[in-house]
């Protein structure tokens, strides 16, 4: 099968479409021929080979796929050849092919295009457990959201608005802030301004008349979250879902006493092993979701499988609005 193969970890550029042998299937597996791929920012890491779990190579990186179900393995229940599906995969979704258990597969309503599948993926189902599991959302809460213009910072803002609270999103740059109040945040925060420690918590008190925010969801760590903890209401919790300005920041504990601030951290493929009953009940109500049009992936744009490379440059360059997804024929 055709696929964007790992031979040695490098800089997405260097990527290009070669062969791999299909999948290999079991009897709890599902093959599924993709039509679509989402690229996310755990794939960059893969590609450089800096993420936590690497797999032997050679390799076809892509934690999410759509596409119609080819076979099933005899244990297989809920699916059957000709299903849409969307799989969460560890890794092998840049291919033609892709198998995954059972558990880690989903039906998709007849509305929604492949594209959309695969953009709802990982990001969505991030955003959804780190506001809801970890952060302990309640309706009407304000929640603040770094790096609002990415895949798990718009997907944040767009579950915030559909269950009904106020979304805060922290963006650096004008094209982000376009994009961000398209996708329907309530107020924009500037990561930008000069004096951050600051600044942001001034935005955020101006915004919310003093109170700050209640929920925090970070994706950049670094001068971002420390500056965010600052903004955050009394009994705030906050949510540490990644690094993606490169630095891990150290938490004073002396400011989470003061505040009863929380912090937590949330590792989301761990829910797909280890609790895969949550992740089924949270891809059913996000399907709901979509399907009463509360949320609605932004894709930035739909690229073929030998563009992967390109479309996870881009992503590392950290100015992405929305989500880039590969298109299969």
């Amino acid at each position: 099968m055709k696929a964007i193969v790992i031979e040695e970890f490098n800089e997405p550029e260097h990527l290009s479409v070669g062969e791999l042998p299909d999948p290999r299937m079991d009897d709890d597996s599902v093959l599924v021929e993709v039509h679509a791929a989402a690229i996310n920012y755990p794939d960059l890491l893969v590609v450089r080979g800096k993420y936590q779990i690497l797999p032997p190579r050679p390799f076809a990186p892509g934690k999410d796929a759509a596409g119609v179900v080819r076979a099933v393995g005899q244990n297989v229940t809920r699916f059957r050849p000709g299903d849409r599906v969307v799989a969460q995969l560890e890794y092998g979704g840049y291919a033609e092919l892709a198998s995954a258990s059972e558990h880690a597969c989903f039906q998709i309503p007849d509305s929604m295009p492949f594209a959309d599948a695969a953009a709802m993926g990982l990001v969505f189902q991030t955003a959804y457990f780190a506001l809801c599991e970890r952060g302990g959302y309640r309706p009407g809460e304000t929640v603040l959201v770094t790096g609002a213009a990415g895949g798990v910072g718009s997907a944040a803002i767009q579950i915030v608005k559909g269950l009904g609270g106020r979304a805060l999103a922290g963006v650096s740059g004008t094209d982000q802030e376009r994009f961000i109040k398209e996708t329907g945040a309530d107020a924009v925060i500037d990561l930008a301004a000069p004096n951050l420690r600051d600044s942001l918590r001034e935005q955020v008190r101006a915004v919310t008349d003093g109170h700050g925010a209640d929920v925090l969801l970070d994706t950049l760590g670094g001068d971002v979250f420390d500056a965010s903890l600052r903004a955050m209401a009394w009994c705030g919790r906050a949510v540490v879902i990644g690094f993606a300005s490169g630095r891990i920041p150290e938490i004073k504990a002396n400011y989470l006493l003061v505040k009863n601030i929380s912090v937590s951290g949330l590792q989301w493929s761990d829910y797909r092993e280890k609790q895969p009953e949550k992740v089924e009940a949270v891809q059913q109500e996000l399907f709901r979701l979509y399907e009463n049009a509360a949320i609605q992936p932004r894709i930035a744009d739909k690229l073929p499988l030998a563009r992967a490379g390109e479309g996870l440059s881009k992503l590392a360059s950290g100015q992405v609005s929305g989500k880039y997804v590969l298109v299969l024929d």
